[in-house]
C-alpha cells in the first residue's frame, strides 16, 4: 500500500470545508460532497460523518470527536452542500456542538440531509488506564482476505470501493457468491487507497465503510441509515485497523449493526451502533 501524506490526500480534499461567517458560537462552511465517496448514487454516511467532523473540530474549542450522533433525514448527492455549526456547551475538557448539513433542490429550495450532536475533547489527553474484556476481531492475515479485485468480493462494489482499502474475512464474504453464513457478521482490514494514516476522522468513515452485516443474512439491496452513534476511544496505532460489524436483530423493517473497530496494538478505537431500514423485500 502506497503511503499518502495527511492534508494531501483525497479523503482529506474531499472531506474540506472552507468557512463562510462566523457569528459568535456559530461556524457556517461550504463543502462539495465528492461522487468518488458514493454507494450507487447516494453519499456515504460514514465520509459524511467525516466532514462534519471536520467543520466541527474547526467550530468548536476542542478538536477531536469524542461521541457523535447522527440523523439521516434524507439521501445526500455529490455537489454543493452547507454545513452550519453551533456551539451549545465549552467546558475546560469537552464541548459540545451541533451541525447540520444542507443541500438545495433543482426549485433552490433548502434540504437538510444530516443533523449531528456531538462531544469533542483531546484525544491526546487521554488517561492511558485501559480495563477491558474486549477482544479485537480474529481476522485471517492481510493477504489471505479478499479484496475488491477477488471476484467474490467484488460482485456487487460501489463507487466508494476504489478510495478504500477493504480486506473481506472470507467467512464472512460468502454473501458475495450466493452463500451468505445467516449469521450477520462481517469483518475486514481497513485502510485509505492512498495510504493516508488514520485519525479520528477516518475512524468515523471507518465504521460504516465495509458491505453491511445485513448481506450476512441473506438480505441484499441499499441499506439506509437512520440513526448513527459513534464513539471514538482513542487515536489508532500506524498501520490498519480491524473492523467487525454484527447485526443480532430484524423487527418491523429496521435492524441494527453494532462496529467495533481495532488498531494494530490491539487496542479498540471506535465503537458505533446503527439503526438501519432493512431492504425492502426482507
Amino acid at each position: 500500500m502506497a503511503l499518502g501524506t495527511i492534508g494531501n490526500s483525497e479523503f482529506d480534499r474531499d472531506t474540506a470545508v472552507s468557512p463562510r461567517e462566523r457569528d459568535g458560537g456559530r461556524g457556517v462552511y461550504d463543502a462539495d460532497l465528492s461522487a468518488g465517496w458514493t454507494i450507487f448514487g447516494a453519499v456515504n454516511g460514514g465520509y459524511l460523518l467525516a466532514l462534519l467532523g471536520r467543520a466541527l473540530g474547526d467550530a468548536l474549542p476542542h478538536p477531536d470527536p469524542f461521541s457523535v450522533t447522527a440523523h439521516y433525514l434524507s439521501a445526500s448527492r455529490p455537489g454543493p452542500a452547507v454545513v452550519r455549526t453551533e456551539l451549545i456547551r465549552a467546558g475546560r475538557t469537552l464541548s459540545t456542538g451541533q451541525a447540520s448539513l444542507v443541500q438545495y433542490a433543482a426549485d433552490g429550495t433548502e434540504v437538510e440531509r444530516i443533523r449531528v450532536l456531538a462531544t469533542h475533547g483531546d484525544l491526546g489527553a487521554l488517561s492511558d488506564d485501559v480495563r477491558t474484556t474486549a477482544k479485537p476481531p480474529a481476522l485471517p492475515p492481510y493477504e489471505h482476505c479478499l479484496g475488491k479485485d477477488d471476484g467474490q468480493a467484488a460482485a456487487a462494489a460501489p463507487e466508494i470501493s476504489g478510495r478504500l482499502d477493504i480486506r473481506l474475512d472470507p467467512a464472512t464474504a460468502g454473501w458475495a457468491a450466493g452463500v451468505p453464513s445467516g449469521r450477520g457478521e462481517m469483518r475486514g482490514w481497513f485502510g485509505l487507497e492512498d495510504g493516508r494514516p488514520a485519525d479520528a476522522l477516518s475512524l468515523l468513515l471507518a465504521v460504516d465503510a465495509l458491505p453491511p452485516a445485513a448481506f450476512d443474512l441473506g438480505l441484499n439491496g441499499w441499506v439506509p441509515t437512520i440513526e448513527l452513534t459513534t464513539h471514538i476511544r482513542r487515536r489508532p496505532a500506524p498501520g490498519p485497523l480491524r473492523v467487525s460489524l454484527t447485526t443480532r436483530n430484524l423487527a418491523g423493517g429496521f435492524l441494527e449493526e453494532d462496529a467495533e473497530v481495532w488498531d494494530s496494538e490491539d487496542h479498540l478505537v471506535a465503537q458505533s451502533r446503527q439503526l438501519a431500514l432493512a431492504p425492502r423485500g426482507a
